[in-house]
């Protein structure tokens, strides 16, 4: 079993928000996606940015945005963020009736499609759908807060996730969030995920672009085939 090259998404939700230009500029020449937790505190109990944002962030970087939609009926809201040139737009799979005919949107209005699980949902019923989807987003933590500790157990989904994915020969990037840093996902890369949304672990260090590239290396020494 062999994955790509691995991908390192910082989050910011973990960094200054006064300051957001200048963390994204931080960390643009060593990161390789920008991923951006959209919130509404409906679907999850807590409330960050939004669509106006995003637009804002777009014109200071040419960075991959990674937009991860944390949101009720996404099926209204998530078009926007591929309107307003996100890279990748991933939605949750509990918030979602339809998720292969809005991952066609998704793709029509010009952006990449991910499908995001959480803690407490199982992965199997959604394996068959991978194909119509270019990013599989795998929560280790429950979805809706920032700074949670790693759950090594949710690897386990990882692991089936990269069993389907080989097994069919998709075109599909396995991203894991939450609690990602240089103690855990070294154990991330080995169970099979290829990209990784690192939050405190980039923009708590001194060098968060530093941190971004170590993080990489670990990842790219784990990886299964390395």
């Amino acid at each position: 079993m062999t994955v790509p090259p691995p991908i390192v998404a910082p989050s910011i939700l973990a960094a200054d928000f006064a300051r957001l230009a200048e963390e994204v500029r931080a960390v643009e020449d060593a990161a390789d996606w920008l991923h951006v937790d959209v919130m509404d505190n409906h679907f999850v109990p807590n409330l960050t940015i939004g669509l106006p944002v995003v637009q804002s962030l777009r014109a200071v970087t040419a960075m991959p945005f990674d937009v991860h939609l944390m949101i009720e009926d996404p099926r209204r809201w998530a078009p926007g963020y591929a309107d307003a040139g996100a890279y990748n737009v991933t939605f949750h799979a509990e918030a979602s009736d339809d998720p292969v005919a809005l991952a066609k949107d998704l793709r029509s209005a010009g952006a990449k499609a991910g499908l995001a699980i959480d803690r407490d949902t199982p992965i199997e019923p959604y394996l068959d759908l991978l194909p119509s989807f270019d990013t599989l987003l795998i929560m280790t933590i429950k979805a809706g807060f920032g700074g949670q500790r790693f759950i090594p157990q949710m690897l386990e989904k990882v692991q089936t996730a990269r069993r389907h994915v080989s097994a069919g020969h998709l075109e599909l990037r396995i991203e894991v969030d939450g609690g990602i840093a240089a103690d855990t996902i070294e154990q991330a890369a080995a169970a099979g995920a290829d990209a990784f949304v690192a939050g405190t672990a980039v923009y708590g260090a001194a060098d968060p672009a530093e941190a971004v590239r170590h993080l990489r290396a670990l990842a790219e020494r784990a990886a299964p085939g390395a």
